[in-house]
């Protein structure tokens, strides 16, 4: 069995499944309970859902959905979306979520962190952040969907983020998201040489050589993507996939 997670990321618009390119033009995948069911049959590692309007639109988890998901899987999960209080955080986690993924919050709200950490361990709150490069080849952190940009620079908030006590952090590069053009792997260097704790790369995989590229060049803990799983061939028609087990243990640490 390989040791490295291979974690497919869901993005949530309302009720439904999407797929983004560059944090643009959401195309809608299908109902989030019966790709579950399918992944469940692929023995995916772990599941990553991220709700895209949650934070945008100034609203909580959907809690109701979140439910039903939970109910059809039989992976690890992890959520994230529209996050801001210590209370969406413990009823996630009591809907059978094993991990809390925290972007916009962090930067408003880093107690947050402290307090969810304090209570369930590093080990059940990762960081995400969103990383978008500028004309001039500078990485520049965003939220919200990409529409917010912080003013904090790149190392400076991995390395906090750290030091609030994340388990893991996800670096998510906007300009690749939804292109399948490979993971930036200079950012993924650059965080993973910021930080100690496991880096997740997302943001571009197009197969497994991009996976072991990340880990091998880049220095990631683990992979994940989108794109790769959800559509198949030059038309990017949808269909719910995953590489096999065997590929998986074969190629990757």
């Amino acid at each position: 069995m390989n040791k490295t997670r291979v974690i497919p990321v869901l993005l949530l618009r309302g009720k439904g499944l999407v797929k983004t390119v560059k944090f643009k033009d959401p195309k809608y995948i299908g109902d989030p309970i019966n790709s579950v069911r399918i992944f469940n049959e692929k023995e995916v590692d772990e599941l990553v859902f991220l709700d895209i309007t949650a934070t945008p639109e100034g609203r909580g988890p959907d809690f109701d959905l979140l439910a039903d998901i939970a109910g059809e899987a039989f992976m690890p999960m992890a959520y994230g979306g529209g996050i801001t209080t210590l209370e969406q955080v413990q009823r996630i986690f009591a809907l059978g979520f094993e991990k809390v993924v925290i972007d916009a919050a962090a930067y408003a709200s880093p107690q947050l962190i402290r307090d969810a950490v304090a209570i369930y361990g590093s080990q059940s709150i990762v960081g995400c952040v969103d990383v978008r490069r500028t004309l001039l080849g500078r990485y520049e952190l965003c939220s919200h969907a990409g529409k917010t940009r912080q003013q904090v620079g790149l190392k400076e908030h991995v390395v906090e983020l750290e030091r609030l006590g994340v388990g893991e952090i996800i670096v998510n590069a906007v300009d690749r998201d939804g292109t399948q053009s490979g993971y930036d792997l200079k950012l993924i260097r650059e965080v993973s040489a910021a930080v100690s704790v496991p880096v997740v790369a997302c943001g571009g995989a197009s197969g497994i050589d991009d996976f072991v590229a990340a880990v091998q060049e880049g220095g990631a803990s683990a992979v994940a993507a989108g794109s790769l799983f959800v559509f198949v061939g030059p038309h990017r028609a949808v269909l719910i996939n995953y590489p096999a087990r065997a590929e998986l243990a074969r190629r990757l640490p």
